[in-house]
């Protein structure tokens, strides 16, 4: 069933005109029909216009590629709230952690003193053993056939001056910092919903999340069968962004359920409790779990700069027809892209509010391929009860749910047609900015 989110008249149609006159800088829209939330309410998706809609190919890649070519939060208290900060404010965490953080050359946040080496061969490593590197960890990710070695730099040097030293001195090889994300959106304005109630239908599929912990004792998650596991120091913390998240998935209580609420969710907490959580290598190893558990769909609702070591693994699970779907962030129209939902076969999600509006904070990049609404929701809180929730990080579980909820195998061609078969769910309904917007008006 689907809770309203436009009142008691339902969503506004071509006639209401509020949709049809989106603002001059928004992107196109589709709006699609979705299974969702605590409201009196209906819940709705929207499709990115960058590209066709119809006649998508057999295989994720071209799928996704057609239609187009991912930190706006982190632990601000480091301990478990996951309070929800904008990408200067990552800047000022490392300035706040001098001993552990770091910035790159364009001010991004990374973890101080280390390299993160990419399947490198013993050559490299000996070239950088002899230029002062030792090594500080070692990863075999089998499931996607990488190595990941992280360097630890000469005494006294900044990592982005390291890094520049082994490009410099090992040109092959592939070098990048320990990058941080975090999550894109915020809560707040708590209301307290009574558990129980309404049990919504869904296919029995597997969701990954990797986000901050969650707290699985929360009443929204009784019925949910998750599996959770930390890839960041502290183990599993619950913590705020990640519970939101995945009640937006596998959620139930009275008057509310997520997008898959009987789907199992494989939980992956890259946060811990300490200022290096979100780093890449974090999100690297959670994606090694999911790519080793076999999931098809993961939710990665972080945004952050590109990352080598990121964008190998991401482009592993893409061409194997792993979605990954991930919001393209809160940090305004005239914000550069933000990984991962920039790298090619990623399902990028921005948000709309309850009458079909983008979000004025969201991020206008021309690779958006799904909008979700973004505003207007609530999501379950640490501790119990609900809180409203805002930003692209809640719009992301929604398209991830329905687009688990339509495959149809564990293939390239089953993810390509699941996102072709959510982008057929609608219809027309008037002009917007030389493009159909088109509304769906299914409940299931």
């Amino acid at each position: 069933m689907i809770r309203r989110l436009h009142g008691a008249n339902g969503p506004p149609t071509a006639e209401d005109g509020e949709i049809a006159r989106l603002p001059r800088y928004a992107w196109p829209l589709v709006l699609i029909g979705a299974c969702l939330i605590a409201s009196p309410a209906s819940a709705q998706l929207v499709r990115g216009l960058g590209g066709a809609i119809g006649g998508l190919p057999s295989t994720l890649g071209g799928a996704v590629g057609d239609l187009r070519q991912g930190v706006s939060q982190t632990l601000n208290d480091v301990s478990s709230t996951a309070s929800e900060v904008s990408h200067d404010q990552l800047h000022d965490l490392a300035r706040d952690h001098p001993k552990t953080l770091d910035l790159d050359d364009n001010g991004a946040a990374v973890v101080r003193g280390e390299v993160l080496a990419i399947s490198p061969n013993p050559a490299s490593l000996d070239i950088a053993a002899r230029a002062g590197f030792s090594v500080v960890q070692e990863s075999r990710l089998a499931s996607l056939g990488l190595d990941l070695v992280t360097l630890g730099a000469p005494k006294g040097v900044p990592a982005r001056d390291a890094l520049r030293r082994l490009r410099e001195l090992d040109p092959s090889g592939r070098y990048d910092l320990d990058h941080l994300y975090a999550g894109a959106g915020s809560g707040g304005g708590a209301r307290i919903v009574e558990a129980g109630g309404d049990q919504a239908g869904g296919a029995d599929e597997r969701i990954g999340l990797l986000d901050t912990g969650i707290d699985r004792k929360h009443p929204a998650f009784a019925a949910a069968n998750i599996e959770a596991r930390g890839f960041a120091p502290g183990g599993v913390v619950p913590a705020a962004h990640g519970t939101a998240v995945a009640s937006l998935i596998v959620g139930q209580a009275h008057g509310f359920h997520g997008s898959a609420p009987a789907a199992s969710l494989l939980a992956g907490d890259v946060y811990g409790s300490g200022p290096t959580g979100g780093s890449a290598e974090a999100i690297v190893q959670g994606l090694a779990w999911m790519a080793e558990s076999h999931v098809r769909v993961i939710n990665v609702s972080l945004v952050g700069p590109p990352n080598l070591t990121l964008e190998a693994a991401v482009r592993t699970l893409v061409d194997r027809g792993v979605l990954i779907v991930a919001p393209v962030g809160n940090d305004g129209p005239a914000a550069p892209p933000l990984y991962p939902a920039a790298y090619p076969g990623v399902i990028a999600v921005t948000g709309v509010d309850r009458r079909g509006k983008a979000l004025l904070e969201a991020g206008r990049a021309g690779h958006i391929d799904f909008a979700a609404p973004g505003a207007d929701l609530e999501a379950a809180k640490p501790g119990g009860g609900f809180t409203r929730v805002r930003g692209t990080s809640f719009a992301a579980p929604i398209v991830a749910g329905r687009l688990a909820s339509m495959l149809d195998g564990d293939d390239r061609g089953s993810a390509a047609r699941a996102v072709a078969a959510l982008s057929d769910q609608a219809r027309q309904a008037g002009g917007v900015v030389g493009r159909d917007l088109a509304i769906a008006d299914q409940a299931r």
